[in-house]
């Protein structure tokens, strides 16, 4: 089934979440002035998968059912479902920067690959499960995000030697018909548009610390279940001051598991601990792999916004303008350029789950974690000091004011004064207001650190290979021995 927005909202209306959000009770998150700029977001994917422009990859054919779904809800069969993922990304995240539905699809194809090999290790029933429930989860085309990352307590100690206990999410009671869990994870992002949640193990595990090994689907509405959140939404619509936040908002939540209740068929991981470490790592792949989609977006927007503002100031076509606008390209096309070239070396996994290259995909995070920074400085250079200084769009408005800013704030005689304005207020907006604070460490972060992805892109390198060409050239090993290309 492929819902539509519509159908999507009154999803969200049927259930009744507990949510808190600046020292309140949230009970409308439809229309909450806060939330609504997300739900918006989230509605997106649900409205362009029935735009035939774009179907072509915002669509897939389910491999367990042979109907259409959203490729949101689908588990990749080939490198080219991999292409059409970053494809997709890139074209919804030009509107909105973090299309943030992207979380549950890659924890989807993570779990897709690990109960199977659980099952093949330990004979359990999660695959099963798995699959059931992705049936059911294409079926109704749900909303869903990902919660991975545990608040951790005392870093330099494991989940089972901390203080507290359950300062990583955990299992507290085994029951013929389920399971309880207790604990909190941080940083969800999408939690309060979405119908479930699908949980996630957030490292590797000993024995030790089995009863952090766990993996589930939850409805965002169960009993014990606490979202406590915050918004980059600003609380008074303003839509010359903020245009892109009036319209499009991201939230994340603590998520708070008191004691919740989980039926067995929704488990997918319980007690298996030598098994966490890969399911945090597929995930974290699959997630590098959609960033190499979303981040490239937002390049596309801070480049345009900074193209938008010199062509408004007369120097668009100045040289050194060109040059940082170049340099904010290269950034874009190599990020997004990892994304196709992870698909494309993408290789079957488990039961034929394909999952992109890693290298790939760590490069490509890593780029867009280390790069944005640079990004948002170039744009601050090229848009200069009225990013920050222009008066409000409530002095555009007062007649005793509004003649001196058209006449004082005028750049290009051809362009609107209002026009300008406008264009440094986006500027403000993406790249100068807390949301660019949200953007750089979200970019940094989000995903894992640059140090994690280094880390994997350095472990998973065969530098077996490159250390023997160096020998056979220096002579050390004979020529003969040169090693194969294997591309």
């Amino acid at each position: 089934m492929l819902k539509t927005k519509e159908q999507f909202i009154e999803s969200l209306q049927r259930q009744k979440p507990e949510i808190y959000m600046f020292g309140e009770t949230i009970e409308d998150r439809v229309n909450h002035p806060l939330l609504k700029p997300q739900v918006d977001v989230i509605g997106l994917t649900y409205e362009l998968a029935h735009d035939s422009r774009y179907k072509e990859f915002t669509t897939a054919k389910s491999h367990l059912t042979g109907e259409m779904v959203n490729r949101f809800t689908h588990v990749n069969q080939s490198t080219d479902d991999l292409i059409k993922k970053v494809q997709m990304i890139r074209m919804y995240a030009r509107q909105c920067c973090c299309i943030q539905r992207c979380m549950a699809m890659d924890a989807l194809n993570a779990l897709s690959i690990v109960t199977h090999d659980i099952d093949q290790k330990h004979g359990t029933n999660y695959y099963e499960n798995f699959k059931n429930y992705l049936s059911h989860f294409q079926e109704e085309d749900i909303s869903s995000t990902c919660a991975m990352t545990d608040v951790k307590g005392d870093r330099s100690l494991r989940p089972s030697e901390q203080a507290d206990p359950d300062l990583y999410l955990r299992v507290v009671e085994r029951r013929d018909d389920g399971v309880v869990v207790r604990g909190a994870k941080c940083h969800t992002t999408a939690a309060v548009p979405s119908n479930e949640l699908i949980i996630m193990p957030t490292r590797a595990l000993r024995d030790k610390d089995s009863d952090y090994a766990v993996s589930f689907a939850v409805p965002i509405d169960a009993e014990g279940l606490k979202l406590i959140a915050r918004s980059v939404t600003p609380r008074e619509k303003r839509e010359i001051d903020s245009p892109f936040r009036s319209r499009w908002g991201v939230t994340e939540t603590l998520t708070v598991f008191d004691d919740v209740f989980i039926p067995w068929d929704n488990v997918f991981m319980c007690g298996e601990w030598e098994f966490a470490g890969q399911a945090a790592e597929l995930f974290a792949v699959y997630h590098r792999h959609s960033y190499c989609g979303c981040k490239p977006a937002v390049s596309d927007i801070l480049m345009g916004t900074a193209t938008l503002i010199a062509d408004y100031n007369g120097i668009k076509n100045a040289s050194h303008i060109r040059d940082k606008i170049t340099d904010i390209i290269c950034t874009a096309e190599q990020m997004y350029a990892c994304g196709i070239a992870g698909s494309v070396r993408g290789k079957p996994q488990g039961p034929s789950t394909y999952a992109p290259d890693i290298t790939m995909v760590n490069i490509g995070k890593y780029i867009a974690g280390t790069h944005i920074y640079e990004e948002i400085y170039r744009v601050h250079d090229i848009a200069g000091g009225f990013a920050i200084t222009c008066p409000s769009e409530k002095d555009f408005k007062n007649p005793e004011t509004r003649s001196f800013l058209e006449k004082y704030l005028k750049g290009r005689a051809d362009i609107s004064s209002l026009d300008r304005v406008k264009a440094f207020k986006l500027v403000e907006d993406l790249a100068a207001h807390g949301f660019a604070g949200w953007l750089m460490v979200a970019s940094c972060h989000g995903g894992g650190s640059p140090e994690a992805q280094r880390i994997t892109i350095y472990r998973g390198y065969d530098m077996d290979t490159r250390e023997k060409i160096a020998k056979c050239l220096a002579g050390i090993d004979d020529f003969k021995n040169f090693p194969e290309f294997k591309p």
